[in-house]
């Protein structure tokens, strides 16, 4: 009877409950094996960038004699580099294209985030017909490499669409302005945009969403309230890359403004401050790192957002 009792008292046994994901993942990459292969990358990264920062401070007869390593046994450094880059000749100066860049880069991701965030919520919950057809096309897209859709588009930006006399789209005339770049920038970033917000909207849990109908919320007030402030770090996220794609780009750039001095970016002006026998190099280097100026300023305040929006798409459990 004893033996009965003690056995009804006795606590089951503890299950053993499994180690999250997100900890095995945070656990692996903690390890000293994945630090010490971190900071081998970051150093071979570095490296190059390095020597071009002190390239930017090297006289042009060291730059074209001399490698930048000789430096530390020689050292020479000025900043007459900068001097002509940020105040030198109408020539040299890298102002207005800066402007330029931002007046690209800003409003073209702000487009992109807009569309594909309400593409997006569209795709994830709202129900019509052929919606998964949309998605995947629309992730069909990403493989179309945007040097194929360049001249139909610079095409149509000037002279339209037109099958024989009907007229699909009339005679724009828009090339060599800021609009251009805005259209094509935002067409070519929104397929990852919407691809990645969809994959983050969609994994919000359904009980939010519709305790919010049942409130009465319709889906303009649910994509205000309830989406925006969820999907803020994958916004970021997308925000990031979006906007240092555009910052950086060339080729867009220079085939919808035409490389004139009033809309083209700082890109363009780099490309050619090298001059036409590539032999300026003392200005590239100074002017690559003005262009730096604003994509670390941006990626360092939306830093933790980036890191969160990273986790927070790649990892579950």
């Amino acid at each position: 009877m004893s033996t009965v009792a003690a056995a009804s008292t006795s606590q089951p046994a503890a299950v053993p409950v499994a180690e999250p994901m997100a900890g095995r993942v945070k656990k692996r990459l903690t390890s000293r094996t994945a630090t010490v292969i971190s900071l081998l990358i970051a150093v071979v990264w570095t490296i190059p960038t390095f020597g071009l920062l002190l390239s930017s401070f090297r006289p042009e007869r060291e730059i074209k004699t001399t490698g930048w390593w000789t430096a530390f046994t020689n050292p020479s450094f000025t900043l007459e580099n900068y001097e002509t880059v940020l105040f030198g000749t109408s020539s040299t100066q890298l102002a207005s294209y800066f402007i330029n860049s931002i007046v690209i880069a800003v409003p073209a991701t702000i487009f992109a985030l807009t569309l594909a965030a309400l593409a997006a919520y569209a795709l994830a919950w709202i129900d019509f017909k052929g919606r998964n057809w949309v998605f995947i096309g629309i992730f069909a897209l990403q493989i179309v490499p945007l040097q194929m859709a360049l001249i139909p588009l610079l095409q149509l930006f000037s002279n339209g669409a037109h099958i024989g006399s009907i007229t699909i789209v009339p005679d724009l005339n828009l090339t060599g302005s800021f609009v251009t770049v805005w259209l094509a920038h935002t067409a070519f970033g929104l397929p990852l945009g919407v691809f990645l917000l969809h994959n983050f909207i969609s994994e919000i849990p359904r009980e939010m969403v519709e305790a919010a109908r049942v409130d009465g919320a319709g889906h303009g007030a649910i994509f205000r309230k309830l989406m925006l402030p969820l999907i803020t770090p994958a916004l970021a996220s997308f925000g990031i890359f979006e906007f240092l794609w555009i910052w950086n780009d060339l080729l867009v750039a220079l085939t919808f403004t035409g490389g004139t001095k009033d809309v083209a970016p700082l890109t363009v002006r780099l490309a050619e401050m090298a001059g036409s026998r590539g032999d300026r190099w003392e200005r590239l280097t100074a002017g690559a790192f003005v262009s730096l100026i604003v994509p670390l300023i941006v990626f360092l305040s939306l830093q933790k957002y980036f890191v969160r929006g990273l986790l927070a798409g790649g990892l579950k459990g």
